[in-house]
């Protein structure tokens, strides 16, 4: 068994004769934080903003979160868990659908991701599809996302955001994003 020793800076301690080498699998602390800056962050999961204002303490705190978290598949998400305007052409309840073991961050989509094709969920939205269809490609992107992402998303379509998840009311995302009534922005 040979024993590797690094430098401070990365490279490979050199041994009796040999030259002083770094390999590109013993990354330094350095060009781990180079690497780590170059690359483009992941981006928070739906669920995990709703499980932050769960656990936010207070109002602002739960807006802070909101705000910081903004976007376009966001706020799509959101009218259609509160909106009352917006009726779901799916069943109500529990979903029977495999939930993807794989870890967060690997082999599944996000919701971010998938938002836009949540149109083919609502009444409006695509009338082309047969019910079993429709219902049949929204068990396969509720597996092809994280298992929390997925409940996020059923209590999103059954409009239970508030029971999963305290304190995430329709009141606080038209404060938070400035929409009226309607859920529309304001003029």
């Amino acid at each position: 068994m040979v024993i590797i020793r690094r430098n401070p800076d990365g490279s490979i301690a050199s041994q009796e004769g040999q030259v002083t080498q770094s390999h590109p699998a013993l990354a330094s602390k350095k060009g781990m934080q180079a690497m780590a800056d170059a690359g483009r962050p992941v981006p928070v999961m739906m669920s995990e903003i709703a499980t932050k204002i769960n656990n936010a303490k207070d109002k602002p705190r739960k807006l802070k979160v909101l705000k910081d978290n903004d976007s376009v598949a966001l706020r799509q998400v959101l009218k259609g868990a509160f909106d009352p305007k917006i009726e779901w052409l799916l069943p109500k309840g529990d979903v029977p659908f495999t939930k993807n073991d794989a870890p967060v961050g690997t082999e599944h989509t996000q919701l971010r991701q998938e938002a836009k094709r949540l149109y083919l969920f609502t009444k409006g939205g695509d009338s082309t599809l047969s019910n079993n269809k429709r219902e049949t490609i929204f068990i396969q992107m509720l597996e092809g996302l994280s298992a929390e992402e997925a409940e996020f998303l059923v209590a999103v379509v059954n409009k239970k955001v508030n029971n999963k998840y305290k304190g995430f009311t329709g009141n606080l995302v038209k404060e938070a994003f400035d929409w009226n009534d309607d859920f529309m922005k304001k003029e």
